[in-house]
């Protein structure tokens, strides 16, 4: 038996073979829809004109020079039948997910191997692809080393654009938003990191080239090399980076966040897996159904707007696509690791996530799980599939709506900025207690079954904790480790050069205990102890003396800066011990005549 595949064109490395992407590419560009955003608000509460309308996908041009037919070897196995040591299922389930008609080749794809590509292979894959775009006209490509893990390997990021070079600064000249795409945050979820080198190579030599006309694109195809040796979810300090996006205490999270700061995204794509079997079939006797779970930032004080554009501009046209590839999808959801505990949960609330940090970085930030955690390389061609096809689409829909994200952007940051000493900004936020239907596979027969569970949702977010937003934090001369990891971000923070006094609140200690982080599967991997204070607010003067610091509120990263500097949530500094102790830190209520300085 033989599948016929249709290669891009490009020559193709040695001993693999192309999947052919015409269908998938039409696709994506079809389901990039027309819905507009509702009239923007105007300050004074008139509304603006909508967005203009996007470009219609047919003016994305595709070339494809003839192709040539290579001949790609299928197992004989039949599609779906798996042998009882491979599946933690029936055959009747994994009948329910059979191979697409296209064959994926990475050095972890090829026929007959029991690994995913190494840190090595991918290394290799990224220097081949910026060897083969130097010979594209217009087209630059460049692998950043962009940090190194806990075991001392690199951090690799593969730029690609049409700009005039691949340094932060001509990226931002070129006008054409960025796209972020990160795979492999945990290392016992692969399929996106696989999906991820196709990708990078459609963009360099296929299909997908075409969009770079449009968008630059950067590629970190696997973001926790560690834990993808060992086949662990954590990095090599035990801990989840996952949940480290706003702390930034390992060295692969900082390297993120660093990429971020300089290169500052439109848009940032989180590539995950979801755990398929495990305490699902113990609680609830069933099997993962879904080939992708989505969401996009669910945390408090993202924008509306920002919220709209992930909803319309993206999700939407995303779900389109699955959908017309036979790939079903549903809102990202998890249950925690206590067995007695039935509630199903949307991703978290928690400002510690990739996705809802750089949703605080005024991104688009979408998070697309394929269900393939404890199922090994079961279904891996079908997961893979499933990520190109969603990441297609994303990089479609940032094509088709570029001018409206030009737009979008500035209009976000200026809006935040100027919330500065008014309104009021949520410190704790948490989801919304509800009932859904859920539809799960039986174990045996393969069959949908539907569950009614209690289930928490992101969507609609319950506020748990208020304040007024102040102009700024004042930040004690101690401070230096926060004021680093804010700087990491991309956070303006200002040097107090002489002796001044502000009208501010500051932090009285009211009540104290300790305790752990949790999200909704539990207790963060080994996250340690934090300080869990309560606190209250008391109005005075606050003396700053030279070599203090100044965060100011009246930037874009204001809702970053406030996630981690009011001091009596999990994720504060100061309940990570960032910031030693609650007189190094107040809230200032009035627009400070500081003398001050930039930051070198």
């Amino acid at each position: 038996m033989t599948q016929t595949a249709l290669p891009l064109p490009c020559t193709s490395r040695s001993g693999l073979f192309r999947p052919a992407l015409p269908l998938l590419l039409s696709l994506a560009l079809a389901a990039c829809t027309s819905v507009p955003l509702p009239p923007w608000p105007a300050p004074g509460g008139a509304a603006k004109a909508p967005l203009p309308a996007a470009p219609a996908p047919a003016t994305i041009p595709v070339t494809v020079a003839p192709p040539v037919v290579v001949i790609q070897p299928v197992p004989a196995r039949p599609s779906g039948v798996v042998t009882p040591a491979e599946a933690p299922y029936s055959a009747a389930v994994a009948a329910r997910f059979p191979a697409p008609s296209l064959i994926y080749s990475t050095p972890g794809l090829q026929e007959g191997r029991s690994s995913f590509t190494s840190n090595a292979e991918i290394q290799n894959w990224l220097r081949d692809l910026v060897a083969a775009a130097a010979a594209t006209p217009a087209l630059k490509a460049a692998l950043l080393p962009i940090g190194r893990s806990q075991s001392g390997e690199t951090l690799d990021a593969l730029v690609l654009t049409r700009a005039a070079g691949t340094e932060a600064a001509a990226i931002a000249a070129s006008g054409r938003p960025t796209v972020l795409l990160i795979g492999q945050q945990h290392g016992d979820e692969p399929a996106g990191s696989e999906a991820l080198l196709v990708i990078a190579r459609e963009l360099t030599q296929g299909l997908l080239r075409p969009m770079l006309d449009r968008i630059n694109v950067i590629i970190v195809p696997r973001a926790n090399p560690d834990g993808s040796a060992d086949n662990r979810r954590v990095t090599t300090g035990g801990l989840d980076m996952n949940r480290d996006h706003l702390l930034l205490n390992t060295p692969e999270a900082q390297a993120l966040a660093r990429l971020t700061r300089d290169y500052r995204p439109t848009v940032v794509v989180d590539a995950h897996e979801y755990t398929v079997v495990g305490r699902f079939l113990q609680k609830f006797g069933a099997v993962q159904k879904y080939d992708a779970l989505l969401q996009y930032a669910t945390t408090a004080n993202i924008p509306e707007f920002l919220t709209k554009a992930s909803e319309e501009w993206y999700r939407r046209p995303l779900v389109a696509a699955l959908k017309s590839q036979g790939l079903s999808n549903e809102w990202y959801y998890t249950t925690s690791t206590d067995l007695t505990d039935k509630k199903i949960s949307m991703g978290g609330t928690q400002p510690d996530t990739g996705r809802n940090v750089n949703g605080l970085k005024n991104t688009v930030s979408l998070l697309i799980e394929t269900r393939g955690v404890g199922i090994g390389r079961l279904h891996i061609q079908r997961r893979v599939h499933t990520h190109v096809t969603a990441i297609s689409s994303v990089l479609a829909s940032t094509a088709q709506r570029a001018s409206e994200l030009r737009q979008l952007q500035p209009y976000i940051e200026k809006e935040i900025a100027g919330q500065a000493c008014k309104d009021e900004a949520v410190v704790e936020a948490g989801p919304t207690p509800t009932q859904q239907e859920l539809l799960m596979l039986d174990p045996i027969t393969g069959a949908d079954k539907a569950l009614r569970v209690e289930w928490n949702s992101a969507l609609a977010l319950r506020k748990i904790k208020t304040r007024v937003r102040p102009c700024g934090y004042w930040l004690s001369a101690s401070s230096k480790t926060a004021v680093e990891r804010l700087r990491l971000h991309g956070v303006q923070v200002l040097r107090v050069t002489e002796p001044g006094s502000m009208l501010g609140d500051l932090y009285r200690e009211t009540a104290r205990s300790a305790g752990e982080r949790q999200d909704v599967r539990g207790t963060i991997s080994d996250a340690g102890q934090i300080v869990k204070a309560e606190v209250a607010l008391v109005r005075g003067v606050i003396d700053a003396p030279t070599g203090s610091y100044y965060v100011p509120l009246n930037q874009p990263l204001a809702n970053l800066a406030i996630a981690a500097l009011e001091p009596d949530t999990q994720n504060s500094y100061f309940a990570n011990r960032l910031i030693d102790n609650l007189t190094g830190s107040a809230r200032v209520m009035a627009e400070p005549s500081l003398k001050t300085e930039e930051l070198p």
